[in-house]
């Protein structure tokens, strides 16, 4: 399954683009601009398995450093300090990754 099948290809541009500046990434208007405030919690579990890179059924702090690329090739990696901030806001129980309720 691609991140097409569940967004819209324009509006993952349009958010990707937004952010393409260094430290200007904000997770809760990306994912708003994505389009994934308004999906069904069984949509953004299917998102969370995409970004799932390893398949671990957690997305590590390594995965989310290139959480844009998981929307677009052409998406930018995070910086250090934006991959911790995107980290604190999904880590609900502090064990260095985000679960897929934490989405």
């Amino acid at each position: 399954m691609a991140m097409t099948d569940l967004l819209s290809a324009e509006d993952i541009k349009k958010a990707v683009g937004a952010f393409s500046a260094a430290e200007s990434f904000n997770y809760k208007k990306f994912f708003e601009m994505v389009g994934l405030k308004k999906k069904s919690p069984e949509d953004v579990k299917k998102v969370f398995h995409i970004l799932d890179k390893d398949r671990s059924g957690f997305i590590e702090e390594e995965e989310l450093k290139f959480v844009l690329k998981g929307f677009t090739p052409e998406g930018r990696d995070l910086s250090d300090k934006e991959t911790k901030a995107l980290l604190a806001a999904g880590d609900k129980d502090g064990d260095g990754k985000i679960g897929a309720d934490g989405m």
